[in-house]
Parts: structure tokens; C-alpha cells; sequence
């Protein structure tokens, strides 16, 4: 099972001791687990001025860890099925570790945002590229078949016409086409049965944080004309090391309930749909690329932790529908897998979606040694 996010249960910690504190973390599931632990940092001890948080393990070994810009420390662990570790943090020098997450604003190629971990890649598009592409607001994947990050080396490669990323050269290649669709995942209003009122490509980009364990950007688009009212919009995306999928954070400036949708689109030739419902309300959708002879399988996830009003297929995308709350921004995760990285079979990848939904149901039982 592959990084992912877990939400923690905490106790009631008594911080006498400003050295640190241990913690331990139990697999009360019945399967090994790889994830990430996030903790609330007001949890913990404050840090004295310039040092920061560092996690060990049991053999007093430091791991990656990260503390994310809303105030969490994150770090990652292997459990075995019904095992609890222990672990201690602390403060002190904070071990350099590689970043196994990447993001970046791409100006040099017409102002993409692509954002990549040691097994999937994404990309957005800009303003700069409207004026020959037209507007396009959908989610792009790239195919990775390498856990080294690459997002940099590609576009160097490409942009000097040394070697162009639309074909494999050993580690991937992009080859699925976004148009002005929703692609992989991306969210839109859904009005009178339709998705006609899609944004066009973002306005302008914060990165808020770039691993190594968690990378974190937020973009923003021109207001929406929505039933004769300025609707703002704004997407927070969010990809954790070893992650099929990456969180996505939509919100949008209204005070009245909205019907949105994220969508895949669908191609021309033999697809398939495939949709689920755990017994705790989450649903998943997950389409299958019609193969083709350049890539082979590719599938494409949608995970809503907090249910779908509707899954449906229209024209053009198979869609997950919600309803949008004021001020309660909607979080789902998108993203793919790919025969030739770990997924030999639309069997396998829906074997991971269902742990992935079942990890974010069941996390981690976290509790603190006084």
C-alpha cells in the first residue's frame, strides 16, 4: 500500500518534558501498511528559536519528516499488519533527506505548474498558453515509470529539442490529451445537467510548500459567471511521497449551494467505467483508458471521501456529482495507474483504490507515552 494521508485521533498530551516526547503508531488493520502519520503541531512542544522538529525511530534513527505549512509534522512509516512502533520527537538538526516530492511553476514553458512524486506526475496549465492552445482548466497526468523525479529534466530536454517528453525514452512520457476538457479529475460547475460553464487556465500560483514528504501549490482563476452572480475560484493541490493520487482542495466564493462535478474525459474507442461505494459513504470512480499500441493501460481514479450525490456518463466525461456548501471547500483525490509502473491490470489498480478508501476510513491508531 502506497503513502497516504491519515487523519489522527489525538489524546490529551502533558508536555513536562520540553525535550521531546515518544509516540507510538499501531497497524490494528489486517495488511501491511507503507504511510504517512500527520500530527497538529500545536500537539507538541514549541520549538526554541532555530531548531526544528526531528522524528527517530525505535533505533534512534532519523526519518524524513516535514512540518507542513498548516501546521502539521508529517512523517512516513512501514507497519506490518498489527504492529506498533514507537517513535520520538524531538528538536535539533534536521538530517538533509532526498525530496521525493517536487513541485514548479513552469514560466520558461509558457507558465505550466507540474508537481510529481517518486511515482506519479501532473501538470496544469497557464495563462501564457491561451493564446496558441486556447483555454484549458483540466487536470494533465504524465506517465512515469521511474521513482526519480523528473519534471525538471523533461521540460530542460524538451524546450531544448534534445529530447521531447511526448515519447518514452526509459522513465515515461506525456501523452494524455486534456483539450478543453476536464481532464484527469478537475472540478466544475454543473448546471442545467452541464458542464458548460468551465474556467479557463489559472490566473496566478502560490507553492506553499515542496517536500521532501509533501509538496503543496494553490491556484487561482478569474471569477465564474454563475446564474448572473461572480463566483471566485481557487484549487489547492496536494501530492504525498509513494501516492497513486493527489488531494485536491476545491473552493469557490458563493454563498449559495452550487451542484459541481469532477470529471475524467472519456476517448473514442473500447473504455470502461467502474464505479464504488464503501460502507462508510466513500465513493470511487475509475475509467480505463481504451489501450493503445504507445502507452498500453492506463486508469484513472477518483476518490470522494464524503460520498457522491451521483455518478453518471455524458457526452464528453464520466462524472462524479456533489453538492458545493459556502465555505465548505470540497476535497478529493485524483490521479492514475499505469501497466508499465505497478499496475499490470485494471484488477490491481482497483485493489489499491480500495485500500487507499479504506486507510482513509480506518487510519492508524496514534497515541502518545507519557
Amino acid at each position: 500500500m502506497k503513502h497516504l494521508i491519515l487523519s489522527i485521533a489525538l489524546f490529551s498530551i502533558s508536555f513536562s518534558c520540553q525535550s521531546g516526547i515518544e509516540i507510538s503508531v499501531e497497524n490494528t488493520s489486517d495488511y501491511d501498511r507503507t504511510s504517512i502519520v500527520e500530527i497538529p503541531v500545536e500537539r507538541l512542544m514549541k520549538v526554541s528559536s532555530g531548531k526544528t522538529y526531528v522524528v527517530t525511530n525505535a533505533k534512534k534513527e532519523q526519518i524524513p519528516s516535514q512540518v507542513t505549512y498548516d501546521g502539521k509534522l508529517i512523517f512516513q512509516t512501514s507497519i506490518k499488519v498489527h504492529e506498533k512502533l514507537a517513535f520520538f520527537i524531538g528538536t535539533g538538526a534536521h538530517k538533509k533527506f532526498p525530496p521525493l516530492t517536487y513541485g514548479r511553476y513552469i514560466k520558461e514553458r509558457k507558465d505550466d505548474f507540474a508537481w510529481e512524486n517518486d511515482r506519479v506526475a501532473f501538470r496544469i496549465y497557464g495563462p501564457a498558453l491561451i493564446a496558441t492552445d486556447g483555454p484549458s482548466n483540466g487536470i494533465d497526468v504524465w506517465y512515469k515509470r521511474t521513482n526519480a523525479l523528473i519534471i525538471d529534466k523533461w521540460y530542460k530536454d524538451d524546450i531544448a529539442k534534445k529530447q521531447s517528453y511526448h515519447e518514452d525514452h526509459g522513465e515515461g512520457l506525456d501523452d494524455y490529451k486534456v483539450g478543453r476538457t476536464l481532464g484527469a479529475g478537475a472540478m466544475a460547475p454543473f448546471i442545467n445537467d452541464s458542464l458548460l460553464i468551465l474556467n479557463e487556465n489559472y490566473v496566478s500560483q502560490e507553492l506553499l510548500e515542496n517536500g521532501p514528504i509533501r509538496t503543496t501549490f494553490r491556484l487561482t482563476y478569474k471569477d465564474l459567471d454563475i446564474n448572473g452572480k461572480n463566483v471566485s475560484e481557487k484549487r489547492t493541490f496536494s501530492l504525498d511521497a509513494g501516492s497513486q493520487l493527489t488531494k485536491v482542495t476545491q473552493e469557490y466564493g458563493t454563498s449559495d449551494t452550487l451542484i459541481v462535478a469532477a470529471g475524467i474525459v472519456k476517448r473514442e474507442g473500447k473504455d470502461e467505467i467502474y464505479e464504488s461505494k464503501s460502507d462508510y459513504g466513500t465513493s470511487a470512480i475509475i475509467y480505463v483508458e481504451p489501450e493503445n499500441s504507445k502507452v498500453g493501460n492506463v486508469f484513472i481514479g477518483l476518490v470522494f471521501p464524503e460520498g457522491l450525490e451521483e455518478c453518471k456518463s455524458i457526452n464528453s466525461h464520466v462524472i462524479g456529482i456533489t453538492k458545493y456548501y459556502p465555505s465548505k471547500p470540497v476535497t478529493y483525490y485524483t490521479g492514475y495507474g499505469w501497466e508499465k509502473f505497478g499496475f499490470p491490470s485494471i484488477t490491481d489498480f482497483q485493489n489499491y483504490i480500495e485500500l487507499f478508501t479504506i486507510e482513509l476510513e480506518q487510519p492508524l491508531k496514534i497515541s502518545f507515552v507519557k
